[in-house]
């Protein structure tokens, strides 16, 4: 399915503007026709479009794709038509940028496209296991309950992450703060008492002299140093936009001490909620596995989680396929 604007005159002789969805243009021209519009022009809108209109005016933010979540649920469960909920959704909203988007989904939705083919097409707003958690649900006949899971699954998964964030604020203030307080000791107070001690003359401890040494290298290369440190972190971020190279990082931070234990340990919760989230809504094991794997957030882990997939699709039992991913499920797991 795909969109197209065109341009149209009524039986009042009025000229009409709008958007359609259709399989093809042949398919939205017969539409048009049969609403009793005389077509003037019909142009595909491409997907990049709708992305950008909506980042110029804005956006939505997370706390109206949860609430658009949960009251989609409500309203699919209280047995409201799905164009129906999803135009009183776009009706009572309060801002442009979610009024425009979810306007935008009811006509898709209107127009023969199921919902998850309409989230797909914003990807800027709808992850990629937001809208496949949306087709399990489809396919299954039971929306309003994976809309509800979604709903508790993101509620969860920001806590989760609030609550790391907030263990990891003391630390790194620390850690600031000590490299801020060595910068300033080596580049301030240690040239002048460098000086200090070569007007009393003597030999210095080896221990005083690296110190004495590693000022003066700071002092004389500063400028060397920030641009390696710039030319480290651009290096990185081009890394991080190319697959080899993200997935070379991400093994590198698995094999860190404690760090990447935990890494591994936070992939493994949201692997564990989304798959719990799934089963629970009554999604088959297989598909929820392969929705759950998208959750992980590391390629290298959810590399090593499809090769397990594969296993228990030929009928191995999951516990001993999920025996080869030991850095993600632990032995008492597994047990």
């Amino acid at each position: 399915m795909a969109t197209f604007a065109y341009k149209a005159i009524d039986l009042d002789g009025q000229q009409v503007a709008d958007k359609i969805v259709a399989a093809d243009r042949t398919g939205a021209i017969e539409q048009l026709f049969g609403k009793n519009l005389n077509p003037v022009s019909v142009e595909r809108v491409e997907e990049g479009q709708t992305g950008g209109l909506f980042t110029r005016i804005g956006g939505v933010s997370k706390r109206e794709i949860d609430a658009f979540t949960r009251q989609l649920a409500n309203l699919l469960a209280a047995g409201v038509p799905m164009s129906r909920a999803l135009s009183i959704l776009s009706r009572e909203a309060t801002r442009v940028g979610p009024k425009k988007l979810w306007a935008v989904i009811h006509d898709q939705v209107a127009g023969g496209m199921s919902l998850g083919d309409s989230l797909s097409l914003h990807t800027r707003v709808f992850s990629p296991i937001y809208v496949a958690m949306v087709r399990a649900g489809e396919t299954g006949g039971f929306l309003d309950i994976v809309l509800e899971q979604i709903a508790t699954f993101r509620a969860r998964e920001a806590d989760l992450k609030g609550r790391v964030k907030g263990a990891l604020v003391y630390p790194i203030i620390l850690a600031v703060l000590a490299a801020g307080i060595i910068v300033f000791l080596l580049t301030f107070f240690i040239p002048r008492f460098s000086q200090m001690f070569a007007e009393f003359g003597g030999s210095l401890p080896a221990l005083t002299r690296y110190i004495v040494a590693a000022s003066k290298i700071l002092v004389r290369y500063w400028l060397a140093f920030v641009l390696s440190i710039v030319l480290v972190v651009f290096a990185i971020q081009r890394m991080m936009s190319k697959e080899e190279g993200r997935r070379s990082m991400e093994s590198l931070v698995l094999r860190l001490p404690m760090f990447g234990t935990g890494m591994a340990r936070f992939a493994l919760v949201r692997f564990c909620r989304m798959l719990g989230t799934l089963v629970g809504a009554g999604v088959p094991l297989i598909a929820s596995l392969r929705v759950a794997k998208e959750a992980i957030g590391n390629q290298v882990l959810a590399d090593t989680v499809a090769s397990a997939i594969e296993s228990v699709q030929k009928g191995h039992p999951l516990a001993r396929s999920f025996e080869r991913c030991r850095l993600l499920f632990p032995a008492a797991v597994i047990e």
